[in-house]
């Protein structure tokens, strides 16, 4: 016999009075959630009650209603009614809709009736502003309708412009808020599902991966060219920047890049040309200079612009007030925070006045160039008084009788350039694409320049705080130059100090750690000396043993060559042909006996540098080697731009370099004086087998080959 189906009866619903309506003890809220009840109030002013209350009849001891209610579920509503009756926005009288309830027990009803709530899907809330917007309604409107900051809504409105795929994906539990909020950086489609697909398959799918590959070709608004020209001059020219509204993004991230560079070099021309009416021959303008770039160039001795008389007035008016602030509170444990911060504008104010512009001779001027570029600040560098060799001034061309530049044409002043300033943009090289999956090919020879480049450099640096170190390796030098046939070119110091140029500039040698310590130490050594050579051997003379120790290994650093040369790749191996060293080889002797270390050093593996000018079987290889066989499969999928990005992650802080950075510890043969063998100096003693000729890496010798 089969069951009958019982048939439900709902609770009828009422309008009932507001003043008749009783805030019921059953309610089992009781901690403070949610919206607070005054934007609920608000909310109800502008939309009316869009939910009844749930209400119960009160009743006597006798169990006879007295006409009142109380109502246990609803109570945030009641008490938003009842604060819009007390600001008189709203009749006590005032009908409310209200489902009567019989029968069961009221504090289930409260708690069924919050457990059974459930909030919106965050994607519904995204499409709901954005239907709100499509309907003229303001970003500032909706913000004040929903309880919400302008920014919160930015935010739901550029989320909801992702992709309706990606939104699938969401809706679905495929991918996270957080990985949603990533795709929103950019409002290409295509390119975000490009991108999930990608990651989705990888594994690589964390934010910030999705992030990075969205603005790979970006330029980031922190970047110095950027705050060069202002980024609001390039928006203003019509440039495109992506934003992330969810994460610091150091001001977004710039798509056209040649618009941003053609606006660079504009006002860099811009700044020449101002620079070209003080009477220089040349101008070169670049965002960046390679290292050494003056080597070879005379540089003019310049002397600070004098002070006006308000200028040196402010100077003694300043220092005045700092010696009172400081005179007033040598005595207190610690500065007020105002006097404080007023001695760091004095010191600002006054540094300020020492880094005056300087002023030059105008004949020197005429026949003088400037570099002007961009400073890792973002701000203009100005580097004036160079004379390249082809323009250095003949004697005979200074009359001496006149004291001028014979050179200058009739009625022309000094400084007054006879032709306009030649202006002149420096350009970059490219190299060209190489098959990139033949994992047997060599190492790019420019590659290998550039990383022996950061290699000579480094020890360079390094030989220059070994001062025995260095003057053995100069003694070296000169004892296989005058008793060894073979050996001539068998040293990695090239004597006579000729600074070695590098063929290939390196990306961040300029910017490197090995490359301000020799540029901070030369200034500190150039300080010292005289202005004038005539008075150089009196002034070395004064220096004590260890000062002369010390300018000797500086001077002897800069002869350092350990630069890979492919147009002289005989000259390079780790042997020569008659079983001496020669200036690789040598340059690892030298390496070791200074323990120079490349990771020390502050070289690290980067997609600029390094990962991204290799194939991808070398890329995989250093992961393989550094991080193991696990972390080389993590990316073995991904093509190369972003695999190199991969890499570099997996690679920071590995200590991993690549074979040419490597300190090889190899021995090699002995060099033998005409007619009879003999040791190597005692310095090089230490070296394993030094009558063998074994090679450690074969790679770099067959690159050398």
């Amino acid at each position: 016999m089969t069951k009958a189906i019982q048939k439900i009866t709902l609770s009828p619903s009422r309008d009932i009075p507001f003043n008749k309506l009783v805030l019921s003890q059953s309610n089992v809220r009781r901690v403070k959630a949610g919206i607070s009840i005054e934007q609920l109030a608000e909310s109800i002013a502008q939309r009316t009650l869009l939910q009844s209350l749930n209400v119960r009849a009160v009743v006597d001891t006798e169990g006879n209603e007295t006409g009142m209610f109380e109502v246990p579920a609803g109570g945030r509503r009641y008490r938003a009614l009842e604060l819009l009756v007390k600001q008189k926005r709203m009749a006590k009288t005032q009908a409310v809709p209200c489902v009567v309830r019989e029968g069961g027990i009221a504090e289930d009803d409260s708690l069924a009736e919050n457990d059974e709530r459930v909030g919106l899907h965050p994607l519904d809330q995204f499409r709901a502003f954005q239907t709100l917007s499509g309907a003229g309604i303001s970003e500032e409107d909706i913000a004040a309708r929903h309880f919400v900051t302008p920014a919160v809504v930015k935010q739901r409105l550029r989320l909801a412009s992702v992709s309706s795929k990606l939104h699938e994906v969401y809706a679905e539990d495929g991918m996270t808020l957080e990985q949603l909020m990533a795709f929103s950086v950019t409002a290409d489609h295509t390119r975000q599902e490009q991108v999930w697909e990608n990651v989705s398959r990888s594994g690589y799918d964390e934010p910030y991966q999705i992030r990075r590959m969205l603005t790979e070709n970006t330029v980031r608004a922190s970047d110095r060219r950027v705050q060069f020209i202002g980024l609001n001059a390039y928006e203003q020219a019509g440039g495109g920047v992506l934003r992330d509204l969810f994460e610091h993004d150091d001001g977004g991230w710039l798509q056209d890049i040649a618009l941003l560079d053609r606006l660079v070099t504009e006002k860099l021309k811009g700044e020449a040309e101002a620079i070209a009416a003080e009477g220089w021959k040349w101008i070169l303008v670049a965002v960046d200079f390679p290292y050494g770039h003056t080597n070879g160039l005379r540089e003019l001795d310049g002397k600070p612009a004098d002070l006006t008389a308000d200028e040196q007035a402010t100077i003694d008016a300043l220092n005045a007030e700092q010696a009172k602030l400081e005179t007033e509170y040598q005595d207190a444990d610690e500065l007020p925070e105002e006097v404080d911060q007023r001695l760091g504008e004095i010191e600002a104010a006054l540094l300020a006045f020492e880094d005056r512009p300087e002023t030059y001779d105008p004949a020197g001027i005429a026949q003088a160039g400037v570099f002007v570029s961009i400073d890792s600040e973002g701000q203009l560098s100005v580097d004036r008084g160079y004379v390249r060799p082809e323009d250095e001034a003949p004697a005979a061309d200074f009359d001496v009788a006149r004291g001028t530049d014979a050179s200058l044409t009739e009625g022309q002043e000094p400084g007054a350039s006879a032709t306009r300033t030649a202006i002149s943009v420096a350009g970059g090289s490219t190299e060209p694409d190489e098959d990139d999956e033949d994992p047997a090919r060599p190492l790019p020879d420019r590659l290998i320049i550039e990383l022996t480049a950061h290699r000579t450099l480094a020890l360079r640096d390094a030989l220059a705080e070994n001062p025995a170190i260095a003057f053995q390796a100069v003694l070296h030098n000169f004892v296989l130059t005058a008793f060894y046939r073979f050996a001539s070119s068998g040293s990695c110091l090239e004597i006579g100090l000729r600074t070695p140029t590098f063929p290939a500039q390196a990306p961040g040698l300029r910017e490197s750690v090995s490359a301000k310590a020799v540029e901070v130490r030369h200034e500190a050594w150039k300080a010292r000396l005289p202005k004038s050579e005539n008075d150089l051997w009196d002034a070395l003379t004064a220096l004590d043993g260890g000062a002369q120790a010390s300018l000797f290994a500086h001077c002897a650093s800069f002869a350092a060559n350990a630069v890979y040369e492919p147009a002289n790749r005989y000259n390079q191996g780790r042997v020569s042909a008659h079983g001496v060293r020669t200036r690789l080889d040598q340059a690892d002797v030298v390496a070791r006996a200074v323990g120079l270390d490349m990771v020390e050093a502050g070289w690290r593996p980067t997609a600029d540098n390094y990962l991204g000018r290799v194939t991808k079987p070398r890329i995989l290889e250093a992961v393989r080697e550094a991080r193991g066989e696990s972390s080389a499969q993590l990316i073995d999928h991904l093509k190369k731009a972003d695999m190199a990005k991969e890499a570099e992650r997996l690679l920071d802080g590995s200590g991993w370099l690549p074979e040419p950075l490597r300190l090889v510890d190899s021995s090699a043969a002995s060099v033998e004086p005409e007619g009879e063998a003999g040791p190597l100096p005692e310095f090089l003693a230490d070296q394993e087998d030094p009558q063998s000729a074994r090679n450690d890496d074969p790679q770099q010798l067959d690159a050398a080959e």
